[in-house]
């Protein structure tokens, strides 16, 4: 009898183990991430780690090509099939914000040890500040700055790069007396619209004014930027070519081709894998030289951020995964991972970073960083900019004449924006009339 009695209570035992187990495997939860390009595979391995510290948390990491991104993500909002979380680019945050695809993150920011505005650059953390509402982290950060021949640019005479724009044209005009037939002072790719709207920004240029109302292109900020980014070209100092016009920059650079090259973090790996040994001491990096001079002038607040979507049923645990990849240790990894540059200032400690005499100029140059206008439209707005300077540059186009083109083109982008504030504008009218008539 007391053997029966036992082989019951041990069968009972194993049944609620088998309960508890299944229990478990109930409460277990799965978020789905999407990242993009190298990102969307390298990410995964930190992940690893963030389920370890979650037993109860499974993360599906979808990696999606940059090139589809975009689309993808419209795509899923207009269907209903956003992720938990997912990877943006700064300048994309704005649109999924309009359309409230994205939750609001301060009362998150509020309560955590890790997100803080002061761990941040500023000018990179104010690119995802909409109406004073915080709808995004920074996950890493993206700028541009110039990477140049030092060698050529010392036997034009200079030993260091100008920091003020006449100083910096004068250095080019002296690299360009020393060149061969078919070799220039800078690259400027003219399919690009980084350059012009810096060298905008640098002059105090809004690029978009009254709110991201209307273009302000033809205003004297952005027209002596515009004039200063037009004439490298008509002067000769800069090759009339896009990115697609020439097959191998890097080749290039080494030849001498070009002495100067705006671009942006992840060509300083390229730099290293791809120019011949002899030449590693031959380049170097420096802030972008600003109208008037020191400090530098600014360049763009880019990079990448991470945001949680409307409709999960997991914002506790989406952010959770925010914060465990915003930790300085993890970002210094995920830097040594992907190249990336960290967000979080305190990841610059990392002896692979602080030591990097080509990410110097990043991280003085991200102290001075602005984002680009936070509008919905902007994508479709650098679109238009790209063919304003290919009129200017390759036709042959005055400045007026661009630039009217320009802000009409443009104007009618926001014509719907207008709209939608002006009813904004009227309706908070008429409930301020209301409560005065209470």
């Amino acid at each position: 009898m007391l053997r029966r009695r036992t082989i019951r209570v041990i069968l009972v035992a194993c049944a609620l183990a088998a309960c508890n187990g299944a229990e478990a495997r109930e409460q277990r939860i799965t978020l789905r991430f999407w990242a993009m390009g190298a990102e969307g595979e390298n990410v995964q391995q930190l992940v690893r780690e963030f389920e370890h510290e979650h037993p109860n948390v499974s993360v599906r990491v979808q990696q999606i090509p940059w090139t589809a991104a975009h689309e993808k993500l419209l795509t899923a909002f207009v269907g209903n099939v956003t992720p938990d979380l997912a990877q943006l680019g700064n300048t994309w945050v704005p649109e999924l914000q309009a359309v409230d695809a994205i939750e609001p993150l301060d009362s998150y920011v509020a309560q955590s040890a890790v997100v803080k505005a002061s761990r941040v650059f500023p000018g990179i953390w104010d690119t995802n500040v909409l109406n004073d509402t915080l709808f995004a982290v920074p996950w890493y950060v993206d700028t541009r700055v110039l990477f140049y021949r030092k060698d050529i640019l010392a036997a034009a005479g200079y030993d260091s790069m100008p920091q003020s724009w006449p100083m910096w044209r004068e250095a080019m005009e002296a690299i360009k007396k020393k060149a061969g037939k078919r070799q220039w002072a800078i690259f400027l790719p003219t399919n690009e619209w980084m350059q012009p709207v810096v060298l905008g920004l640098q002059n105090g240029s809004p690029i978009l004014k009254d709110g991201g109302r209307y273009g302000a292109f033809e205003d004297p900020e952005f027209r002596g930027a515009y004039e200063f980014y037009v004439g490298l070209f008509r002067d000769g100092l800069a090759p009339i070519a896009g990115n697609n016009d020439i097959a191998n920059a890097y080749q290039e650079f080494a030849r001498g081709t070009f002495a100067m090259w705006i671009t942006g973090p992840w060509n300083i790996g390229e730099f290293e894998r791809r120019l011949p040994p002899a030449m590693q001491k031959s380049w170097a990096t420096a802030p972008l030289p600003g109208p008037s001079g020191a400090p530098s002038g600014v360049s763009n607040a880019g990079g990448s951020s991470l945001v949680i979507f409307k409709g999960t049923a997991h914002p506790k645990e989406s952010w959770e995964l925010i914060e465990f990849l915003s930790k300085p240790d993890i970002q210094r990894r995920f830097y040594h991972l992907t190249g990336d540059l960290p967000a979080q200032i305190d990841a610059w400690q990392d002896t692979s970073l602080a030591g990097n005499r080509y990410a110097a100029a990043f991280y003085t140059q991200l102290q001075r960083v602005r984002p680009t206008p936070k509008v919905p439209e902007w994508e479709f707005i650098t679109s238009k900019i790209i063919d304003a300077s290919e009129l200017s540059i390759r036709g042959g186009m005055s400045t007026d004449r661009a630039l009217a083109q320009l802000d009409a083109q443009v104007n009618r982008i926001l014509e719907k924006r207008r709209w939608i504030l002006a009813r904004a504008a009227h309706a908070q009218h008429d409930s301020a009339a209301t409560v005065r008539i209470r």
